[in-house]
């Protein structure tokens, strides 16, 4: 650890670290943050995995609301 490491950098250096030993969480963490926060919010608890996933789904929500009505 940097002993300038300022309270900042020490937080994002932990969260990345959770973020790599539990992925599945931060994807709940991010559906969860949903109803409390922004879209970025969202996207950025989930990672560019999940991001893609939720892109794709609504897509194909879509495609089929358009199908039925």
């Amino acid at each position: 650890m940097n002993e300038k490491e300022t309270p900042n950098e020490r937080r994002e250096r932990l969260r990345q670290s959770e973020l790599e030993k539990n992925p599945t969480g931060s994807l709940n963490d991010g559906l969860n943050r949903a109803s409390n926060g922004s879209l970025p919010d969202v996207t950025g608890g989930m990672g560019w995995k999940g991001t893609g996933i939720l892109i794709v789904v609504l897509f194909f929500g879509y495609i089929v609301y358009k199908m039925i009505w």
